[in-house]
C-alpha cells in the first residue's frame, strides 16, 4: 500500500509539472500563431472535426516500443531506444490524439515538448499533421560591449581526481596555465584575460563501496578523503586569483541536494570567489547570461531521439525553449531547476566535444 501511495504521488507531481509547462509555453505559442497561420482556427483536441483544417496546441507524448523500465536507467552503457514503430501523440487538458503524416518525425521529437500543429482529423481518428510551429529562438538582445578587449570563461569537466585515469601532473599544468604561471608571454597574456572558471562535474571519484553507511576503517577513511583533499588543494590555487564555480556531475557520488557541499573544500571555501553551484547552473558576466549543465539533458535526448551530433540536440533545446524537455519522463531533474526558456550562452559538458 505504501509503494502504491508513492507511485500515485509521483504521478501527480509529474502531471503538475506538465500542466505548468503546457500553460506557460502555450501562452507563448498562441502569441506566435497570428504571424504563422492567421487564417486558421485554433481548436482543442476534443473540438476536432473530421476533414476540417485547424491548429491544435498541446504537449507531445512519444509512445516508444523499446522504452526501458526505470531500473534500466542505472545502466552505465549508452543506449538508443528508438524503433521504427514509435509514434507521437498530442495532449491537452481535454484529451489526446494520435499524430500522422510525414511532417512530424518521431525520431526528432521527444515527450514533453509543447508545439502548435496545423492539420486535420482523418476518418481513422488520427490528426494528419501538415505543418509544425515550435516556440523557436527568442528575440536576441544586442548587448553593447563595454570594451573591445577579449575575455575568456574556462569550462572544465571530467577531472575525475582519485581515479586511475586522472593524471595529477596534467591537472597541475592546467591550473598553472589558468593562473598564468605557464607558457610564453603570449600564452600568459591569454591567461590574463580569463575572468571566470567553471568546474562542471565529475570532479572527484571515490570508491562507491565505501559509501554504504558502515563505519570505515582508517585505511578506507584515507581512500575516501585523499581525492577530495587533492582536488581542494588544486582548486584553492584557482580560487586565489579567479572566480570559481563548481557543479556536480552525473558521476559525482558526494553531491548533496544537487550541489557539492562547501565543507568538502575547506581550503577553497576560504575564498569568497568560490561558489558551489547546482546543476544546471546559470550566471551572468557583464550583462551576458550563461546557462550550463553537466550534460545529462543532452545524453538523455540521445537515448530517445536522433540527430547528426550533440550540437544539434543542444540547438533543439533552444528552439523548443526548454533545457531538459525529457524531464521528468525519463530524466530526473527537480522542476525548480528546469527553466523553460533562455536567452544567452548555453553550455553542455561531458560530451565527446563539449558544446
Amino acid at each position: 500500500m505504501e509503494a502504491m501511495q508513492i507511485d500515485v504521488e509521483k504521478h501527480l507531481q509529474r502531471k503538475q509539472i506538465y500542466f505548468a509547462r503546457l500553460h506557460t509555453m502555450r501562452t507563448l505559442i498562441y502569441s506566435l500563431i497570428p504571424n504563422w497561420k492567421p487564417h486558421l482556427p485554433v481548436c482543442t483536441v476534443l473540438g476536432l472535426e473530421e476533414g476540417k483544417e485547424c491548429i491544435i496546441v498541446g504537449i507531445l507524448y512519444k509512445h516508444m516500443k523499446l522504452k526501458p523500465c526505470i531500473l534500466d536507467g542505472y545502466s552505465k552503457e549508452p543506449h538508443n531506444f528508438m524503433h521504427s514503430d514509435d509514434s507521437l501523440l498530442l495532449e491537452d487538458e481535454g484529451g489526446r490524439v494520435k499524430l500522422g503524416g510525414t511532417v512530424l518525425l518521431p525520431s526528432v521529437y521527444v515527450t514533453g515538448i509543447v508545439v502548435a500543429l496545423h492539420g486535420k482529423e482523418t476518418s481513422g481518428g488520427e490528426f494528419l499533421v501538415l505543418d509544425i510551429l515550435d516556440a523557436d529562438l527568442p528575440p536576441q538582445i544586442e548587448l553593447p560591449l563595454k570594451s573591445r578587449e577579449d575575455k575568456y570563461v574556462v569550462f572544465v569537466s571530467g577531472l575525475s581526481v582519485g581515479s586511475s585515469a586522472c593524471n595529477p601532473l596534467q591537472f597541475q599544468l592546467l591550473v598553472d596555465h589558468i593562473t598564468g604561471q605557464l607558457g610564453d608571454e603570449k600564452e600568459q597574456g591569454i591567461a590574463a584575460q580569463i575572468v571566470h572558471v567553471v568546474i562542471s562535474g565529475n570532479s572527484v571519484v571515490v570508491p562507491c563501496g565505501l559509501l554504504n553507511g558502515q563505519n570505515l576503517a582508517s585505511k578506507d577513511q584515507s581512500s575516501l578523503s585523499e581525492p577530495i583533499k587533492e582536488l581542494d588543494i588544486l582548486l584553492t590555487q584557482i580560487a586565489a586569483g579567479l572566480p570559481l564555480d563548481i557543479m556536480p556531475g552525473p558521476d559525482d557520488t558526494l553531491q548533496t541536494s544537487h550541489y557539492l557541499n562547501r565543507c568538502l573544500f575547506p581550503g577553497t571555501s576560504a575564498y569568497n570567489s568560490f561558489r558551489s553551484c547546482t546543476n544546471p547552473h546559470s550566471f551572468e558576466l557583464e550583462n551576458i547570461s550563461f546557462l550550463g549543465t553537466s550534460g545529462q539533458n543532452v545524453d538523455d535526448l540521445e537515448k530517445y531521439s536522433e540527430a547528426k551530433d550533440k550540437l544539434e540536440f543542444m540547438e533543439r533545446t533552444l528552439r523548443w525553449r526548454h533545457l531538459a524537455p525529457t524531464a521528468p519522463n525519463t530524466l530526473g531533474i527537480p522542476s525548480s531547476l528546469m527553466p523553460s526558456w533562455f536567452d544567452g550562452t548555453g553550455i553542455s559538458q561531458h560530451q565527446r566535444h563539449s558544446v
